[in-house]
């Protein structure tokens, strides 16, 4: 596929036309260097769109990359309310789109071209060789993929089963559209799973069809001991929207009208006479639900890595992101917080010239921000057009999200979980620092 390019010139290959993938196409623009984009989906944005219906809780100024805003400004577009809150579909009709019409874009970007493998030439994994200095017929790779297309199952162990893919048919991984889909939930028995914003977002869809369809009954399956857990920072939260989301489910949590099971563990679902049955622990003890029509599974989402089987990578054993930013994201360590500025330097994988960026470079944590992903395709370009010190000048801004929990077992917030769009914390009410400030602070002094 890349033999069409001279090899004296050789474009960064970006895998995934999301806005990540096409806002390292505009910085790439920015520093004259040729690219192309491999997108799996029919049109750039194509997971968005599986979520379009969806209101994201953080407003136009931190999901447009600036980079790409000076592209389009260029062209004669208006960059839209920055206050305002887009749907997924709005992000991807106002902003992906046209960036994607851009002539110097445009061209370099191939749809349905689905990334099945991703290799050194002449090189396996194993061999060493002279393997720094040759070519992946690109100047560097870039993996924008994301996760959305490779959810967690339902199992609490995180293994597929065959019972729950014969039940695909009843299973809604995400966030369904349930105005579009009334007929499908109206006056049926759902269970929903999951304690992030996913989950939140389609019970309230599911509460407001119950309201219309009074036989519409929904159970909520999540791990927390707590159920306030999932409150979030509410009124003190940075991302108004985001607030408004735990003050909605703690009311209608509290107007009774959802089943709530937790802290709950899922071993096994299984089919039983057109119905579903879900078998568990509920605070340690065995437990059952049966008689279930559907299921939502807003569990998270874990990165595809089979198309990297044949290049060297460095992933955390728990996370499955880069080992070097495991330690700022990993929820088993860290229960506060906007994570710390990263970029091309933590991002380094042992293969030269290649990066993980964006959602993916997240592995399993369950949390993330457009923002965090536009200063990490910055700083990578930057680095690999011979900005070095550019590259290390990481500045990342994140709202707070007004919630402060300590992880008991380290007590320190040293490292943060990130404020983002899925799951959330905060570090004290502290702000954003640079990485030369967090040499001599500590976030929960």
């Amino acid at each position: 596929m890349m033999g069409q390019f001279d090899k004296n010139a050789l474009p960064v290959a970006i895998i995934g036309g999301g806005p990540v993938g096409l806002a390292a196409a505009a910085h790439l623009i920015k520093k004259g260097e040729k690219f192309i984009v491999l997108e799996a989906g029919e049109s750039v944005g194509s997971s968005i769109l599986e979520w379009g219906h969806v209101q994201m809780f953080s407003p136009w100024q931190y999901n447009i990359d600036q980079a790409a805003k000076e592209l389009l400004e260029n062209a004669g577009w208006t960059s839209p309310d920055e206050e305002a809150l887009p749907t997924g579909r709005e992000l991807v009709e106002k902003y992906l789109l046209p960036l994607s019409n851009l002539p110097e874009i445009k061209e370099q970007i191939m749809l349905q071209a689905k990334v099945v493998g991703v290799a050194k030439k002449a090189h396996d994994k194993l061999k060493t060789g002279k393997r720094d200095t040759v070519p992946i017929e690109a100047k560097a790779v870039i993996d924008s993929s994301g996760t959305w297309t490779n959810p967690n199952p339902i199992l609490s162990n995180g293994i597929w089963t065959n019972a729950e893919r014969q039940l695909h048919n009843e299973i809604h991984y995400g966030i369904p559209n349930v105005v579009q889909l009334e007929n499908r939930y109206q006056n049926k028995t759902t269970l929903v799973i999951g304690s992030g914003h996913s989950a939140i977002n389609a019970l309230l869809g599911l509460a407001t069809l119950q309201q219309k369809y009074s036989d519409t009954k929904i159970y909520w399956v999540l791990r927390k001991k707590q159920i306030h857990e999932v409150y979030g920072g509410q009124e003190n939260d940075g991302l108004a929207a985001r607030g408004e989301l735990g003050i909605r489910i703690q009311q209608l949590v509290e107007s009774g009208r959802i089943n709530i099971l937790t802290p709950f563990h899922i071993n096994g679902v299984y089919p039983t006479n057109d119905k579903i049955t879900v078998v568990g622990e509920l605070s340690g003890e065995e437990f059952t639900i049966g008689d279930i029509d559907e299921m939502v599974v807003s569990t998270g989402f874990r990165p595809d890595t089979s198309f990297l089987n044949e290049v060297r990578i460095n992933l955390d054993s728990t996370v499955e992101s880069i080992d070097t930013l495991a330690p700022l994201i990993d929820p088993n360590i860290h229960s506060c917080g906007t994570v710390r500025p990263h970029g091309e330097q933590e991002l380094r994988h042992p293969e030269k010239n290649f990066y993980i960026v964006g959602m993916k470079s997240y592995g399993r944590a369950p949390t993330f921000l457009l923002a965090t992903g536009y200063e990490q395709v910055r700083s990578v370009v930057a680095y690999l057009t011979g900005d070095v010190e550019g590259a290390k000048e990481v500045h990342l801004e994140l709202p707070e999200t007004g919630v402060c929990s300590v992880n008991l077992a380290s007590n320190s917030c040293d490292s943060d979980i990130p404020a983002t769009e899925t799951n959330d914390r905060s570090c004290c009410g502290s702000p954003v620092l640079t990485r030369l400030e967090m040499k001599n602070n500590s976030c929960c002094e």
